[in-house]
């Protein structure tokens, strides 16, 4: 994966928590949310936790007396999130690597994290880190994006793009976000971590939004898609034509279509 794959800063923090939570964040949160309430934990880390969606609708699922601590490799974006979050959380904040994480072992009932493996660049390494910090018969509980063709504005969008820029096509969202859709892999390489059960559940949901040009404003603005866009081109000229793409395709009002992830809950 590429550097600028990895990038949140700038305005991105921002842009994506306005536009990308509402679009296609949220709907998987309050899923990723229930499932680990179910759990009962006791202590819980969150590790890729962007902007905190996640932690948003798991917090007050918790029981009183249970430990959460939030970390992301991203400093603007672990801000953002902490921002956000009610005053007087009993959340604890910290920037840390997944691959690396500073917390001792079997420290943990519960490990979640949101569309945040496919960033990892070695994800065995890190599915070992997230086994190394899970005391015996903890969760882990993550999810990932499913092909693009099966999230219709991602896959939308990464054709607009095509159009204008067609010698050289802005690819981050089929290389990075959808690209670790396949179930085998990911449960072979969980096995390979040293789970012991690897269950995997594909779900469907619906991205809505008020309008066609805010799935473009969220995906070309909001991820680090932006800084590809902006390396060939100009931004808000991208942003129209994608706009007008999915103008022309969903209609000018409100638009629905369907995104899919794999939502997986590994045990040690």
């Amino acid at each position: 994966m590429s550097e600028t794959d990895k990038v949140f800063a700038g305005s991105i923090p921002e842009n994506y928590d306005r536009y990308m939570v509402p679009l296609i964040f949220e709907p998987f949160a309050a899923d990723m949310a229930r499932r680990a309430a179910s759990l009962s934990p006791s202590a819980v880390l969150e590790i890729a936790a962007g902007t905190g969606v996640v932690t948003r609708a798991l917090a007050p699922k918790l029981s009183p007396d249970a430990s959460y601590i939030v970390t992301d490799l991203n400093q603007p974006m672990l801000n953002y999130a902490a921002s956000r979050q009610a005053p007087g959380s009993r959340i604890q904040w910290r920037q840390a690597d997944a691959m690396a994480l500073p917390f001792e072992n079997a420290a943990f009932d519960l490990v979640c994290c949101q569309f945040g493996a496919m960033f990892f660049p070695d994800r065995t390494a890190g599915y070992r880190e997230a086994k190394r910090v899970l005391k015996p018969g903890g969760h882990f509980l993550f999810n990932v994006w499913d092909r693009i063709e099966e999230n219709v504005f991602a896959n939308d969008v990464t054709n607009a793009l095509a159009e204008i820029f067609p010698d050289d096509p802005p690819r981050f969202l089929v290389r990075t976000p959808h690209g670790y859709h396949d179930t085998a892999l990911i449960r072979g390489e969980l096995e390979d971590a040293g789970f012991s059960r690897v269950a995997i559940e594909t779900r469907a949901e619906q991205s809505r939004a008020s309008s066609p040009r805010l799935p473009a404003v969220a995906y070309c603005q909001g991820t680090p898609l932006r800084n590809e866009i902006e390396a060939r081109g100009k931004l808000e000229t991208a942003t129209d034509h994608v706009a007008a793409a999915m103008t022309a395709r969903h209609g000018s009002g409100e638009v629905a279509a369907k995104i899919q992830a794999h939502v997986i809950v590994a045990t040690v």
